[in-house]
């Protein structure tokens, strides 16, 4: 797909890896795009069962955004274009009717954590971290519905608190409030990720496609109907973009609220 996301297939089982490793596999908009069409390509095939999600590295799973893309939000349009793309690829991995596995090796933190909550299974190493710390960093708003899976993943007091607070925590926290499955040992992730891959491979499709839509349903009824002015409030402040320019800077934002 590019070198920047790279999709491969063993038998039944297809493989994302996000290869930026030097940058945290922060997610440019190439990367969105090799997202969706890999979600696209796998739910087409009937060769593949299943697609699994990974970072390059060992330091992280996805970091996010890619901060540089957002030095010219300015608008509007910028604002409500940008929240419509990550949709059209986090959305696309929500809504696939093959399973699919996060294989969480280094931290999922901001995009990546709400990318690893699309997935159906989230496997993960036992020194990676969790959280999405824009209240600290960048000053923006979660994608709304993000924000709801979130809440109806661990409930909306925590995730409320996860956000506020900026904290990231460990993955046996996670795992205690419902953002990771299991967790393993760092050398035996992918062992375990590929064990649990084939044998979810060899299930019922038609089982497996009919309980991710009723899961949908479910957590469709928890969704915010609207939150445009919220982002907006954010991505259009003073605000936003010195959070940006004090993320590139490497030094603590100077917020004014405004």
């Amino acid at each position: 797909m590019t070198e920047h996301a790279i999709f491969e297939q063993d038998g039944p089982v297809a493989w994302l890896t996000f290869n930026r490793p030097e940058a945290r596999n922060a997610m440019t908009w190439e990367m969105y795009e090799a997202l969706r069409e890999a979600c696209e390509r796998v739910d087409e095939d009937p060769a593949a069962r299943l697609l699994v999600l990974r970072g390059a590295g060992d330091k992280a799973f996805v970091s996010g955004t890619d901060i540089r893309q957002f030095l010219e939000f300015k608008t509007r349009e910028d604002a409500l274009g940008y929240e419509a793309r990550i949709d059209r690829s986090l959305g696309r991995l929500y809504r696939m009717r093959k399973p699919t596995i996060a294989m969480v090796q280094g931290d999922a933190v901001g995009g990546g954590l709400f990318m690893a909550l699309m997935c159906d299974v989230r496997i993960a190493a036992e020194r990676t971290r969790y959280g999405v710390p824009v209240a600290r960093t960048l000053g923006n708003f979660p994608n709304p519905t993000n924000y709801s899976r979130l809440a109806a993943a661990i409930g909306p007091v925590r995730a409320r608190n996860l956000i506020m607070t900026a904290k990231l925590i460990g993955a046996e926290e996670a795992q205690s409030i419902g953002l990771v499955d299991e967790v393993v040992p760092a050398d035996q992730l992918e062992g375990r990720v590929r064990e649990l891959a084939a044998k979810m491979a060899g299930f019922a499709p038609l089982t497996l496609s009919a309980i991710k839509e009723a899961t949908r349903r479910v957590v469709a009824k928890l969704e915010l109907e609207s939150a445009e002015d919220l982002m907006l409030s954010c991505y259009l402040s003073e605000d936003f973009q010195e959070g940006v320019r004090a993320f590139l800077d490497k030094r603590p934002a100077n917020w004014q609220g405004k």
